[in-house]
């Protein structure tokens, strides 16, 4: 009986079972229906929304300041008017959108206008008459040339005289629609930034629900409040429209950059392009297929460049841009082919640049040229006789307190060499430094080249063995001579090598710096490596890098500070750069030194080497004039130096420089140590 009713309860369970699979289904089939028949449209909408594309939105660069904290370059605030066009914008749409943009902004000047081409005007004629212009092209035509070249041909089948009439109002869309035209698919693009009113700013931003695409919004510009100084070396960037460059595309593309991103060109600018560009703003955009914009999102906040914080004093800076410009001024009416005068002024310990002069004329107008320092190699004369000194020493040909009598040598050939006096007489390696004997260095280069006769006779041959060239510029090179200094720069010339002949009468000439050329830059570090006691650092603009600050006006705090970075120490006993160091002590504060006169009674110890190297001046292959190269070299104080310079003024005329080197080095150093005392006593 019991096993009877359990049986017929099982069809009960079932039925229950298959009830509810039925009501299952029901729910299924009304949410599938209401989902294609009440919102099927919308959710079509949503399903069409798959195409998501991140533009990268640029912001403003990182600032400079000096070693003060003075803004050297920094960021103009400007209105602007931006294009960012969805995609799949055609020719057409842009007309529509210049000719309602021209309503509210003005691009009518001259400075707009003469940017349009005659292909301009007809691809707006086009545009405009495009039924005409496409009945010029036969049906044969067409069918033989692809859409590129039907449309070229087209273009080249408008008449001059059919564009050649339009209004003032009609060229101002053109020159609209052309920057429109430049932008790339949801990237925004400059239409205007420059003197933008407010009240163009105005009706622009009033007007933003008819223009799609069209922003106002801010822009910058670099300032310098310095004006011109050193702005050569702080270098420039790219605008927008010339964008990257082309020559260095695929570096930049492959880096995050746009086609028409604006980047460091020249300078500091560039070299520092990494550290200035700045974090740049991600908007992600929802595209419909049609390519229309239908939504939009910042994943990532953009934050402007890291600022960056020089060793260069802009106070001391500008007083050295005026005494090398004034003495420069003063010197040309004797000097008529004079166009030069440049220093550079560091601390020999750490390599910080504290200013980097230099000052060029063109025609009557002077102005900034301290990239010069670094470009421009020039003979540099006397100045190198304490890097020819220790290489004497180094290889032996000479000992410290070694003694020649000063008197000309004459190679069997070649012309009388000799020093710039006939009555300097005996001296050794010090006095040879402040009296800056020619013919002692003479010795030196004779010596190592394998010529050990002396003293020289008379017209007689001279031995030489070539591979001195190479030992005397090794030594050289450890200094700083001849090659790269390593600074922070985007470039800069090693000077010029000349050949090296296997003739001993140009190594005598090398010995005295009469033969290779070299840099401002390269002779300030040579000076740098010597007050330093044979430790040759890498000079360097850069002092800190820089967080942006909180407020426009407020530095960040400290992201990174650069460290001295010695290079070498000079292969030479320590001993022997004292003797060098002594010759340069002698050339200014004793008797009879080369400088003596313009540097005695300094009472901030000055030391250094004077020097003058002969320089033709040709045209046309000929010999136009012989002018000299007036340098100079020096730090201070001698014992403890914590300040070095080097002076190159180029093409003086024959004894009638006037002394420039010296008038710029001694202001320059008496304003360097007043300018300390000044600061010491507030």
């Amino acid at each position: 009986m019991r096993k009877k009713k359990k049986k017929e309860q099982l069809p009960f369970r079932v039925n229950i079972l298959f009830f509810i699979i039925f009501l299952m289904f029901a729910v299924l089939i009304l949410q599938l229906g209401i989902v294609q028949i009440l919102n099927g449209e919308e959710y079509q909408e949503e399903i069409n929304r798959t195409v998501k594309d991140t533009t990268k939105v640029p912001v403003p660069r990182g600032k400079i300041y000096d070693s003060n904290h003075q803004v050297v370059v920094d960021n103009k605030p400007l209105y602007s008017i931006t294009y960012t066009p969805p995609k799949g914008t055609q020719a057409e749409d842009r007309l529509e959108l210049a000719e309602k943009l021209a309503k509210f902004i003005s691009m009518d000047s001259e400075e707009y206008l003469d940017t349009i081409t005659e292909r301009d005007k007809k691809e707006y004629w086009y545009l405009k008459n495009n039924k005409e212009a496409d009945s010029r092209l036969s049906k044969k035509e067409a069918a033989e040339l692809d859409n590129a070249k039907q449309y070229k041909t087209i273009l080249n089948r408008i008449t001059k005289d059919e564009v050649a009439h339009f209004s003032k109002q009609q060229l101002e869309v053109i020159a609209i629609k052309k920057e429109l035209d430049k932008a790339y698919s949801l990237t925004p693009q400059i239409v205007k930034n420059e003197d933008v009113t407010a009240e163009e700013y105005a009706q622009v931003s009033e007007h933003l629900a008819e223009l799609p695409g069209i922003n106002a919004t801010t822009d910058w510009n670099r300032d310098y409040p310095f004006k011109n100084s050193i702005k050569s070396l702080l270098g420039s960037i790219t605008s927008q429209e010339q964008g990257i460059p082309a020559d260095k595309e695929e570096y930049f593309l492959t880096r995050g950059y746009s086609r028409n991103d604006r980047v460091g060109k020249s300078g500091l600018e560039e070299y520092y392009e990494d550290i200035l560009r700045g974090r740049k703003e991600q908007i992600q955009y929802t595209t419909s297929k049609s390519g229309e914009v239908v939504g939009t999102k910042t994943v990532v906040e953009g934050s402007r460049g890291k600022d960056l914080v020089l060793t260069i004093d802009m106070e001391f800076q500008k007083e050295v841009d005026k005494i090398v410009r004034e003495e420069l001024k003063a010197a040309v009416p004797m000097n008529p082919y004079l166009k030069d005068a440049l220093a550079v002024v560091m601390n020999p310990k750490t390599g910080e640049l504290l200013a980097v002069s230099g000052q060029t004329r063109d025609g009557n107008k002077y102005k900034d040229a301290a990239i010069k320092t670094i470009s421009d190699g020039n003979r540099p004369g006397s100045v190198v006789k304490g890097a020819t000194v220790l290489a004497g020493f180094e290889s032996g040909t000479i000992s410290p307190g070694q003694v020649f009598v000063d008197r000309p040598i004459k190679i069997k050939g070649t012309p009388i060499k000799g020093s710039y006096s006939s009555s300097i007489g005996a001296v050794n390696d010090v006095t040879a430094l402040k009296r800056s004997s020619n013919v002692y260095m003479f010795y030196i280069a004779l010596k190592m080249g394998g010529e050990n006769r002396y003293p020289f006779p008379n017209s007689g041959k001279a031995s030489f063995n070539p591979a001195a060239w190479q030992e005397m510029r090794n030594y050289f090179q450890q200094f700083g001579l001849g090659v790269k200094t390593g600074i922070d720069f985007p470039y800069e010339s090693v000077g010029y090598q000349g050949p090296s002949l296997p003739r001993a009468g140009l190594l005598m000439d090398q010995a005295i710096g009469q033969y290779d050329t070299y840099t401002t830059m390269q002779l300030a570090q040579y000076v740098s490596t010597i007050a330093n006691d044979g430790y040759r650092v890498r000079p360097r603009f850069l002092k800190e890098i820089r967080e942006p600050g909180r407020s426009d006006k407020q530095l960040g705090k400290v992201y990174r500070s650069e460290d001295t970075d010695v290079l070498n120490r000079i292969e030479m006993k320590q001993s022997y750069i004292k003797r060098v160091q002594e010759g340069f002590k002698q050339v200014f504060q004793a008797q009879g030194g080369t400088g003596y006169l313009h540097w005695s009674g300094k009472d901030y110890k000055p030391a250094g080497k004077t020097g003058t190297a002969q320089n033709a001046i040709y045209q046309d292959g000929k010999q136009l004039a012989e002018t000299e190269n007036l340098s100079l070299i020096g730090y201070a104080p001698y014992d403890d130096p914590e300040v070095a310079f080097a002076i190159m003024v180029p093409n003086t005329s024959p004894s009638r420089g006037n002394a420039i080197n010296h008038k710029i080095g001694t202001k320059i150093m008496d304003t360097y140590f007043d300018l300390k005392k000044e600061r010491s006593e507030e």
